[in-house]
Order: C-alpha cells, then sequence, then structure tokens
C-alpha cells in the first residue's frame, strides 16, 4: 500500500504496527507546501498480506530500496527518508547499504541504531507476532501525549501486529558511510539535551548518534506519535530540512 504525490522527492515510513496510513494528516500538509511525497506500508504491517508474519527486517530493507528506485534516486538526485520510531532499524541497513542514494534522513522520535542491534531477542521462538499492547501498557513504553480518544481508536482499529522476524532479527552494519548522510533528529517525547547526553553516555538506544558526523537536532515536544498530534508543525520541519543542502 503506498500513498504519493506526481512528483516524490521523500520517503515516509512509519514504525511499529502502522502502516503508510499512519502519515495521511502530515502528508496533506507537505502537499500545501508542494513538496512532494511518498508513504509506504512496510512488509509485515499490511493486514492482506497472508505471509506477513514471516516478513523479515531484510524485506523491509529491500521495500524501501525498491520505493527509492522508483523515484529514481541517484547520487545526483538522492532522496530524503523520514523515519517514525521502531522503522529505525530497517532505515539503518539502507543507508549501511546504500547511503548514496540518500540524502539526508529525518528521524522522527527516533535514531539509527548500531550494529548488532536487536529489538526484541528474547521473544520465544512460538511467538509468530507482536500485537499491539493494551495503551496503559504502552504508555509505559513510550509517550501518547497528544492524542485524542478518537485517535487512539483509530490507532488501535488499524494496528497490524509486528512481525516476530522483524523484532528478532539482529541489524548487520559495516559501512561507516552511513554515519555521513545528514541526519536529523526531531525530539519529541525526548528532550534533544537528553538524548545527546544519552549518546555521549553510551546508551544502547542512542549510542550510535554520537557516530554521526553531520547531525542537526529540532525539538518538537509532544508524545512519541506526532504526526498524529502535532501533523501541521512536523510536516514544516520536514519540509524545511527537505530544503538544506548543508
Amino acid at each position: 500500500m503506498t500513498t504519493q504525490t506526481s512528483s516524490p522527492t521523500i520517503i515516509l515510513i512509519p514504525g511499529h504496527w502502522l502502516g503508510a496510513w499512519a502519515w495521511e494528516d502530515v502528508l496533506g500538509h507537505l502537499r500545501t507546501e508542494h513538496a512532494g511525497a511518498v508513504a509506504i506500508t512496510l512488509p509485515g504491517l499490511d493486514g492482506d498480506d497472508p505471509d506477513r508474519a514471516t516478513r523479515t527486517l531484510d524485506d523491509q530493507a529491500d521495500a524501501i530500496l525498491d520505493a527509492i528506485t522508483r523515484l529514481e534516486a541517484s547520487g545526483d538526485q538522492p532522496t530524503t527518508i523520514v523515519a517514525h520510531s521502531g522503522a529505525n532499524a530497517p532505515v539503518s541497513l539502507v543507508l549501511d547499504r546504500h547511503p548514496e542514494l540518500v540524502h539526508r534522513v529525518v528521524w522522527v522520535d527516533s535514531g539509527p541504531v548500531a550494529d548488532g542491534s536487536v529489538f526484541a531477542p528474547d521473544i520465544p521462538e512460538a511467538v509468530t507476532e507482536l500485537p499491539l499492547p493494551p495503551f496503559d501498557v504502552l504508555a509505559q513504553q513510550a509517550s501518547l501525549e497528544g492524542l485524542s480518544t478518537a485517535v487512539l481508536e483509530r490507532f488501535r482499529a488499524r494496528a497490524v501486529p509486528e512481525p516476530a522476524p522483524v523484532l528478532r532479527q539482529p541489524v548487520e552494519l559495516t559501512n561507516d558511510a552511513r554515519r555521513t548522510v545528514r541526519t536529523t533528529l526531531v525530539c519529541c517525547s525526548i528532550p534533544s539535551a537528553q538524548v545527546l547526553e544519552l549518546a555521549k553516555a553510551g546508551h544502547s538506544m542512542f549510542a550510535e548518534v554520537a557516530n554521526l558526523e553531520r547531525l542537526d537536532v529540532i525539538d518538537l515536544p509532544t508524545g512519541h506519535w506526532p504526526m498524529w498530534s502535532r501533523p501541521r508543525d512536523l510536516a514544516e520541519v520536514i519540509r524545511s530540512e527537505v530544503a538544506r543542502t548543508d
């Protein structure tokens, strides 16, 4: 499932349990600004795919690269990737394999992962997928600030369980050039000063941030899903970052 405009330059990738639909509000604002964009649903998160529970991180990375190819990205005309939350693992793989095709990566309450990272290494082999947990449980892991009851109901109704192979597959990274790609951290549920402090301290979730060579940080205070709580503001941040050449 893909939502697109006639001249896309941006690929928006949602995090766990989400499809392209999660970016609808942001896309509406981006189009108002005449910026081309596509939002994609990663393999394993299409509820109509009968084999979705078997999809892997490699499948997801390949799907992102396929989208870049469709945009005819090249070293002279690279694409901007906007990645939310759990999209960080497949996007890190893409940056490792083809950094020359990415003009900038905008991490939305997210960031690059380190070599060897595994999202959920302790998931039993018998488990095939991870459904969206109850919101009281989810709120202990990620901020729900700014989400109305209607938004939460839509989230629950449209969420697709995350394939277990995606969650237990180690991320293998070998190309240091991934760290030279222009990078913007959009910090929402954790202030940028704290993120940078944690990165400097070697915190496992943020350690790779300390290795980035061209890094910008932007604070957009809200919960973990700013595409719903502050879609207009997030679209403006994306538009501004896409336009930058430094």
